[in-house]
């Protein structure tokens, strides 16, 4: 990794001072857990912290000085910004899954559980750009990668969530209210999958698979929305 910070700095625009905090904040725990004398001080969690409280600052200062929307608007839309699939998305696009230090079975992880790691070590860069050069620069940071975004969460209205979104569309389309039924149960108590569907009248227009049910509707939502 040492060969290759520089190439990441070039991706993320960021020289960073102290070299260690940009490596701190590319190690999660299960590393560690299996390279116990790997040379790394620590993992990554109490950058993800302060990044976490950065970047809320960052955005909300954001929203606050450029639009005069009531605060409801600007909550749905810092909520928007800063969810796991828009920073996961975001550190994906930015090669941070060539450097992060993973165990052989987080690195297996796909899907939501990817995202979920790729939206942390985000948080974790985050709170190193801060650490090594102050809160000006780590907004420069967040509006240049994070806050780009908005135009394009306002224009496809990512900050409603795919079920008030579905609701909406259904009622102003056909006059009817979205129903969601359970339609498969699998798994044992704690490792449970729901697959729910979706439905117009009596007809099907999407499912989706969660590890609850509240989880599955929205999937089933977002599944319907473009049908």
């Amino acid at each position: 990794m040492e060969n290759n910070l520089s190439g990441l700095e070039d991706k993320l625009g960021v020289v960073f001072k102290d070299k260690d905090l940009l490596k701190q904040a590319l190690i999660h725990r299960s590393w560690l857990n299996e390279n116990p004398g790997g040379g790394a001080a620590d993992h990554n969690e109490r950058l993800e912290f302060l990044g976490d409280a950065v970047l809320e600052l960052a955005v909300t200062e954001y929203l606050y000085q450029n639009y005069p929307n009531p605060e409801g608007d600007l909550t749905n839309w810092r909520a928007a910004l800063v969810n796991y699939q828009n920073l996961g998305d975001i550190a994906a696009g930015l090669g941070l899954n060539d450097f992060l230090l993973l165990s052989r079975g987080e690195a297996k992880d796909t899907g939501r559980a990817r995202l979920v790691i790729l939206a942390n070590a985000m948080e974790a860069v985050i709170g190193a750009v801060y650490l090594d050069q102050g809160y000006g620069r780590s907004f420069e940071f967040v509006r240049d990668n994070i806050l780009n975004r908005l135009d394009y969460i306002l224009k496809n209205k990512l900050y409603k969530d795919p079920k008030s979104l579905y609701q909406e569309e259904s009622q102003e389309k056909f006059g009817t209210t979205p129903a969601y039924r359970v339609l498969k149960e699998e798994g044992p108590d704690h490792d449970k999958v729901f697959t729910v569907g979706v439905y117009l009248g009596e007809k099907q227009t999407g499912v989706g698979e969660g590890p609850s049910k509240q989880e599955a509707e929205q999937k089933a939502a977002e599944d319907a929305l473009p049908k």
